[in-house]
């Protein structure tokens, strides 16, 4: 069972099978890896069983259960149903370009041309550059020596359609859903957004005003993890889809606290990137007005540091499903702190000649990210 606290605490046995339990868990190419053998061996048996012609042609069996093993239960399904249509599809142009009289460069030439001006049709999704692959293999093979070219086109089709098969039963009952993974990537989102934030909370207080190029590069490098978080937590969504171990309690509370941490911490990467872009554009050397300034650099720097705290306890709950008190307790503060601030930029804005609007949008970001990490 999955510990509600503590998402990647899983009831495992101890010593050595839990070491390889987690990392099975954490790599989930793995299970991939076993899945596809199984299911390429199975439809490689299926394929030399099979009535002649497709007995001749058992080896494109396993490129089908391939196909459908390496990725979710409904993906597997619209693959599969994809890539036989663009190897038919390629097919008929291979067998079609063969009936003209032309000689073997061109016609290679013109069966591959063709090929590549449907790869792109969004029929086939992803797995249009098996237009490509099958015109060449029927060019080559199917329209060769005596054989049945028809007969070729269909134990080609055929035989990646029931190895496809293969593989999406096996998906069905050894589903993927990667939880852990995804989790990895959320914790990486976290620390990184809370790592940026704590830089720049002592930049602003020891440093004063930021360096443009430094900043800009800082937040271009954190692209990649909100990237990869979401990609990650799109794909364990995906493959939640028809799986019938999401219906497991830990699993399925795991899949809704992983949901409610996403998005909150999707939001606060777009308010950090959005502080960080306002502070590299207005809190600069050499500017008449400036976001915040001497007075209020410091009251910033506060905010950002509570911030910084409340993304490192993100979102997290308690058995009974009521959020934990340490995230609550560090969200709090941060809304504290935004507040402190409001008051210190409502005296500074009836003390000075600056109307301080930069600096009510860094407050307005703040707050956003706050509100979104009170889940």
């Amino acid at each position: 069972m999955i510990d509600a606290r503590h998402p990647l605490t899983v009831g495992r046995p101890p010593g050595a099978l839990s070491a390889l339990h987690r990392a099975w868990l954490s790599h989930p190419r793995w299970s991939l890896a076993v899945k596809g053998a199984l299911a390429a061996g199975l439809a490689w048996f299926v394929g030399l069983l099979a009535p002649e012609p497709f007995s001749e042609y058992p080896y494109y069996a396993p490129l089908g259960a391939v196909l459908a093993t390496t990725s979710t239960v409904v993906r597997s399904v619209r693959d599969s149903l994809q890539s036989v249509a663009a190897v038919l599809v390629g097919a008929a142009i291979a067998r079609t370009v063969h009936l003209l009289p032309l000689p073997g460069p061109l016609e290679v030439a013109l069966v591959v041309g063709l090929a590549i001006l449907c790869v792109s049709w969004r029929i086939f999704g992803d797995m249009g550059d098996w237009t490509v692959t099958s015109a060449i293999f029927v060019l080559i093979i199917g329209n060769g020596g005596e054989g049945d070219g028809f007969g070729y086109v269909g134990s080609y089709a055929g035989l990646i359609l029931v190895g496809a098969s293969i593989g999406i039963g096996i998906n069905l009952l050894l589903p993927p859903l990667p939880l852990t993974p995804s989790e990895l990537a959320l914790g990486r989102l976290r620390d990184g957004l809370a790592d940026q934030v704590e830089a720049l909370a002592n930049w602003l207080a020891d440093k004063g005003a930021l360096a443009p190029d430094e900043w800009e590069d800082r937040r271009h490098r954190l692209f990649p993890t909100v990237e990869s978080a979401r990609a990650a937590v799109a794909q364990t969504r995906e493959a939640a889809r028809a799986n019938v171990r999401v219906r497991y309690k830990g699993n399925n509370y795991w899949m809704a606290s992983q949901t409610r941490r996403a998005d909150a911490l999707g939001t606060a990467a777009e308010a950090v990137d959005e502080i960080v872009r306002l502070l590299v554009v207005w809190e600069r050397d050499g500017l008449d007005e400036v976001a915040l300034g001497q007075h209020l650099r410091p009251e910033f720097a506060a905010a950002l540091r509570a911030f910084a705290s409340a993304l490192r306890a993100a979102a997290t709950r308690d058995a009974d499903g009521t959020a934990n008190k340490d995230a609550v307790a560090a969200v709090d503060r941060l809304d504290r702190a935004v507040h402190d601030l409001r008051g210190v930029v409502r005296t500074a804005q009836r003390t000075t000649e600056h109307d301080y609007f930069v600096a009510g949008a860094l407050i307005v970001n703040l707050a956003r990210a706050a509100d979104a990490l009170r889940v």
